[in-house]
């Protein structure tokens, strides 16, 4: 009998400020859609500033498994999917990740049918499909769950008007996905417009396709006849650009982010300079450095251009040092603070809350959701083994780690190689002592 294969871990020993040079690679959230969008024609499509992340390999082995011929050299994928031998997603997909939902509208296109499995992905809240589903029945998709599998079925797609509930960003994209193609106008209202989306209908326009954002969050697409191949350069990855800052501000450091971008990081610069931390613009991208001394502040999470919630994680970490009591009003998921008990096992003062602690609107509002943080500091951080609940919290027990005193032991890695490339590579050049297990 074989034994089970011992678990990967990172050995983490904090204190050693993080100087230098670190390149952010092309984003998770905008490249795993953009493959998807290859399904959409018979011509080829090549997509370049792919990172080399767990998200984006199994989004790839999924068309693979489709039938889409796909090479990759350094960051750049070509995919062909002229030949497509089925429109079922396997189940052995199943739980992988959430991208399986962005194949029905390409896939019904292409067959007239479709089948995805159930959806994976960080448990940081419900994430019904819902919103996809309703939108897609309305564009004239005719939908069935059974046992794990989502059938789908259509004697073609037309253009419809859609509202969403909230701009929810993966049903945005999927009626984007679906609309491009279908015969009719489909104009899409508060919808999400998030850089990612964007990004997405920048290659969808390069293909052929009719899309435009007007006013109020609104995007109205004119579907046409065919769409045809292109070369796009996937935009660079804002939240890993995120998690850098922090880390470098945290630890005292001087890290250069290049290809981080002033007009993706907003919202995040400005609460970084409330904060205190001392950053600077420049042609190859930001430069962040430590401060003296963390102010607290309140922070409120949002749909784009408000504070990304990706963001909320690797912040809550930076205010654990802030000199005062911050809050963190988390208004997207309704759990994403599970993180916050190894935090607290470090020696961080966070406390959760039921009640909105902030003035923007909230779904959550008298739902007994634990969606608010009061964060007390400074506090210093002792060493401890944590275990890694998804993806963006992953990142924040990294820079725990590298603050804290001792060494740490991080599992559940894989997680986290998710959605940040080449991760302990990056830290040990910038100075991280880390070490794989």
């Amino acid at each position: 009998m074989t034994k089970n294969k011992k678990e990967r871990s990172y050995l983490v020993t904090g204190g050693k400020p993080l100087k230098g040079t670190v390149r952010v690679a092309g984003a998770k959230n905008a490249a795993t859609k953009e493959l998807v969008a290859a399904l959409l024609t018979d011509e080829k499509v090549v997509l370049s500033n792919v990172p080399d992340i767990g998200d984006v390999a199994v989004t790839i082995e999924m068309l693979e498994d489709l039938g889409v011929k796909i090479s990759r050299k350094a960051d750049q994928v070509t995919l062909d999917a002229s030949k497509l031998k089925n429109s079922r997603v396997s189940e052995a997909f199943s739980g992988k990740n959430r991208i399986p939902i962005l194949f029905l509208g390409p896939l019904l296109h292409r067959f007239g049918e479709a089948a995805i499995p159930s959806l994976g992905g960080c448990s940081i809240g419900g994430r019904t499909v819902d919103f996809h589903v309703e939108a897609l029945q309305k564009m004239g998709a005719v939908i069935s769950c059974e046992g794990n599998t989502y059938m789908a079925r259509t004697a073609g797609l037309k253009g419809a008007v859609i509202e969403l509930p909230y701009p929810s960003v993966g049903a945005t994209e999927n009626v984007i996905l679906a609309a491009v193609l279908a015969k009719g106008t489909t104009i899409i209202k508060n919808a999400a417009i998030e850089p990612e989306i964007k990004d997405l209908a920048m290659l969808l326009q390069s293909m052929g396709a009719i899309i435009n954002l007007e006013a109020n969050r609104t995007w109205i697409i004119e579907g046409v006849e065919k769409l045809g191949g292109a070369n796009h350069r996937v935009i660079p990855d804002r939240i890993e650009a995120a998690s850098f800052a922090v880390a470098a501000a945290l630890t005292g450091g001087d890290v250069l982010i290049e290809e981080a971008s002033q007009g993706s990081l907003l919202s995040f610069l400005n609460a970084m300079r409330k904060v205190g931390v001392p950053y600077e613009i420049t042609e190859k991208g930001v430069r962040f450095m430590g401060a003296k001394k963390l102010k607290p502040i309140v922070i409120e999470t949002d749909v784009h251009p408000g504070f990304m919630t990706d963001w909320q994680q690797p912040f809550v970490m930076l205010l654990t040092q802030a000199d005062g009591v911050s809050i963190v009003h988390e208004t997207v998921y309704e759990n994403r603070f599970g993180y916050t008990d190894a935090l607290r096992q470090m020696g961080a003062n966070i406390q959760l809350h039921s009640e909105c602690l902030g003035s923007k609107p909230c779904r959550y509002q008298h739902r007994d959701y634990r969606h608010s943080a009061v964060i007390v500091g400074p506090t210093p951080l002792k060493a401890a083994d944590i275990r890694i609940p998804d993806l963006r919290a992953g990142f924040s027990y990294l820079i725990a780690a590298l603050v804290a005193q001792g060494k740490s032991r991080i599992t559940g890695v894989e997680i986290i190689e998710r959605g940040y490339e080449d991760i302990i590579g990056k830290l040990k050049k910038l100075g991280a002592k880390i070490e794989v297990e």
